[in-house]
């Protein structure tokens, strides 16, 4: 796949493109399903597929205030994007000057003169461009003038639960709930954070339980707090099953400022400190608990790690 950030060196292939349009955040499988329709009319057309995407998520532009958390960086993004076999993606810088440009200017701009559309496939509730002015109806319009086809895709609903729409809003909803066999289905694999290992206050280690402390952008989407089973991946591929806990620590701290993420990988013992951790959350075994004391704790603990080893064991 390759990486377009700049418009001065947009492709134009000479075939055209068949493309799609959106945020794409965490590439889920109404994003997957929408990508296969790309691929299948680009195959019959001869033409090469493109994702059209943003850098930052426009909300955090247009209504910063009440901005999605996100279920992707940008990095992880154009991973699992590469992961469905498209040739190009573009990623267009989302400003001020851009949250208020004429959806017919971009389509102009973007579509047409950078990625030659021959063909745009969007879901049917789609809306770009400034006050989301632009749709699907706007869009065929352009493309009677401008020679390229408009498919609108109708929502993908989750598997078993036709009431509700497969979303990155409903992922992150499930998520924030606990709910992680939901936002497991409806990504079509594990959900994953990233982050560099740095040290933390060696409160587990003392306690016989070692953790890797894993700070997370503030504009990432947690898994409700509570203690999960995953799989904990570090830079050379080896995985590790891991018990990883969520939250604020309440038996030892009064209030925190965020929840944050420790692991604790069964059957390692060495220094993880600098590394990049992957890890994907499997299953969620139970909420934060307050203990009267650290015994307790550390009983409760010895119960997660059993229970994690067995449910990623299985």
């Amino acid at each position: 796949m390759e990486i377009i950030r700049d418009m001065d060196w947009c492709p134009s292939p000479p075939n055209g493109t068949v493309l799609t349009v959106g945020q794409y955040d965490g590439v889920h499988r109404g994003h997957r399903a929408v990508i296969s329709e790309m691929h299948r009319l680009a195959a019959e057309r001869g033409c090469r597929t493109a994702v059209v995407t943003f850098d930052v998520h426009p909300a955090s532009v247009v209504r910063p205030e009440s901005a999605p958390l996100l279920l992707s960086t940008l990095d992880t993004k154009l991973e699992l994007l590469a992961e469905t076999g498209v040739d190009y993606t573009l990623v267009v810088h989302f400003d001020e000057l851009r949250a208020k440009e004429a959806p017919e200017e971009f389509v102009r701009d973007v579509l047409i003169n950078c990625l030659s559309a021959r063909a745009v496939v969007v879901g049917d509730d789609f809306h770009f461009g400034y006050q989301r002015r632009g749709d699907v109806a706007l869009l065929e319009a352009m493309g009677r003038e401008a020679g390229f086809e408009v498919v609108g895709l109708p929502l993908v609903h989750q598997l078993g639960k036709t009431a509700e729409i497969l979303s990155s809003t409903s992922i992150r909803a499930a998520l924030s709930r606990g709910d992680l066999e939901t936002a497991t289905r409806m990504l079509g694999r594990n959900y994953e954070i990233r982050g560099t290992v740095e040290p933390g206050d060696r409160r587990g280690r003392t306690i016989g339980f070692p953790t890797a402390n894993i700070p997370t952008p503030v504009e990432l989407q947690l898994p409700a707090d509570g203690v999960y089973a995953a799989h904990y991946v570090r830079p050379d591929g080896t995985v590790y099953p891991a018990a990883v806990n969520i939250g604020r620590r309440p038996t030892f701290y009064e209030e925190a400022d965020r929840s944050l993420v420790e692991a604790h990988l069964i059957g390692f013992r060495g220094d993880l400190y600098g590394e990049e951790a992957r890890v994907q959350f499997v299953k969620r075994l139970r909420g934060e608990v307050r203990f009267a004391g650290v015994e307790e704790l550390k009983a409760q603990l010895a119960t997660d790690v059993e229970q994690a080893a067995a449910v990623l064991a299985g």
